[in-house]
């Protein structure tokens, strides 16, 4: 096992490093100050950076070579999974990090669905002018009327019509509606609920301003508003538009899917494993510059602990999530379901558990706006949730456990300690 990076991913850790270390910390103020300002609007300081970015070649770093799909008009960095996850964790250390590269979800992943799986006219409509950051995107997935950690149970519905498809539904968490520069949605609805039950789903794009499709509310998350990204509620009423907007064919809205969330959770864990560098950081600096009963925070035990764990608990995540990577890169998403399952549990729970010690070393300021700790563990919170809850992941885990064993052959024999094997 090699856990050295490669000498491209190096140099292109050392690019977005000293990226980060030119333009965006000391855009930090900037933005906050634009943001305050206009809190749903696009921030004049983000598209300049955006501009620098691209101009220097670190753009849509995100997207992997594919032999198949690459053509000229449509090819990222040529970036494997495993080169991506550490640029993605340095774009994680600042909430806006990754949009200044093109690499911010949900467009990363309707970008990956419409390379790999879109139409020639959908990918000049749709992904041209994502890829170029011109626009940005939505995908709505989850209902609020049923249980969608079990995506069989959407109850959108996607009818043909002649040359159109009709859609009707109410999606809420949609997120990235807010901004005023998505233009396009991917949603995923039911063109055949007679059908197998994981062959009645399809995804079909809809364009932000079709007749029919209204914002009902911008939803918060702990009362932070996450604009001007935002996650929206939103209906789809006799929404119509060309039946050649359906991605791939009816019924193959879960395959897309498979496709489509498998890197996108890489993308998140090493975004969170920035978040919870940033948060141990905080944590130690605030530590060693507060006293408390005649002596330096720092120097009370409890701290040692808590800190010396947080250390443990990156460094086993960021392990597990690379491997994630590299088996996705090497035996594909379906081999490594299992890990990237893993990854996903496991990078919200070490980053909020990192957050919270923070958040209580820096007292009552830990839960103000001040320090930024109280709107991260907000964000990491809904990760938890996000691409799949805990639950279905660990079932899923617990579900390749049992198949190892369960056709096993066990002694039936009585061992020497009287215990009888059934």
């Amino acid at each position: 096992m090699h856990f050295d990076f490669s000498d491209k991913t190096q140099e292109y850790i050392d690019r977005v490093q000293a990226f980060m270390d030119k333009h965006v910390y000391p855009a930090i103020p900037v933005y906050e100050e634009q943001h305050a300002k206009d809190r749903w609007g696009v921030m004049p300081i983000l598209e300049e950076l955006k501009a620098k970015a691209k101009a220097e070649g670190l753009w849509n770093l995100f997207l992997p070579p594919n032999a198949e799909h690459d053509t000229e008009e449509y090819r990222g960095a040529g970036l494997s999974n495993a080169e991506y996850a550490p640029l993605s964790e340095i774009m994680g250390r600042v909430s806006f990090g990754s949009e200044v590269f093109n690499c911010s979800a949900p467009d990363t992943g309707n970008m990956e669905v419409l390379h790999r799986y879109g139409s020639d006219a959908q990918k000049e409509e749709w992904l041209r002018p994502l890829m170029a950051g011109d626009i940005r995107s939505a995908f709505l997935m989850t209902e609020p009327l049923v249980a969608s950690s079990d995506a069989t149970n959407i109850e959108t519905s996607i009818v043909r019509d002649g040359d159109e498809y009709v859609i009707n539904g109410r999606k809420w968490w949609s997120s990235g509606v807010g901004d005023p520069r998505c233009k396009v949605a991917i949603v995923m609805g039911k063109t055949d609920p007679d059908a197998e039950r994981h062959k009645q789903q399809s995804q079909i794009l809809v364009p932000m301003d079709a007749p029919g499709l209204k914002i009902v509310r911008m939803l918060p998350v702990f009362g932070y508003d996450d604009s001007p990204h935002g996650h929206a509620e939103v209906v789809l009423e006799n929404v119509r538009v060309p039946a050649s907007n359906l991605i791939l064919g009816e019924g193959r809205g879960f395959e897309i899917a498979q496709g489509r969330l498998g890197p996108g959770r890489i993308h998140h864990c090493m975004r969170t494993i920035g978040a919870a560098e940033v948060a141990l950081e905080k944590m130690a600096k605030r530590l060693l510059t507060r006293q408390a009963f005649g002596k330096n925070v720092a120097d009370h035990s409890i701290w040692e602990q808590r800190l010396g764990e947080a250390r443990v608990e990156i460094e086993m995540c960021r392990l597990l999530t690379l491997k994630a990577a590299y088996m996705m890169d090497t035996v594909g998403n379906k081999v490594a379901k299992n890990e990237i399952a893993m990854i996903k549990v496991a990078a919200p729970r070490m980053a909020l558990k990192i957050i919270d010690d923070a958040i209580q070393a820096h007292g009552g300021g830990g839960v103000t706006s001040d320090f930024g700790l109280a709107e991260s563990y907000a964000k990491i919170r809904t990760l938890r949730l996000a691409d799949g809850p805990d639950e279905v992941h660990l079932r899923s885990i617990a579900r390749n456990e049992f198949r190892k064993y369960r056709d096993a052959e066990y002694p039936t024999h009585k061992p020497e300690s009287g215990i009888q094997w059934d």
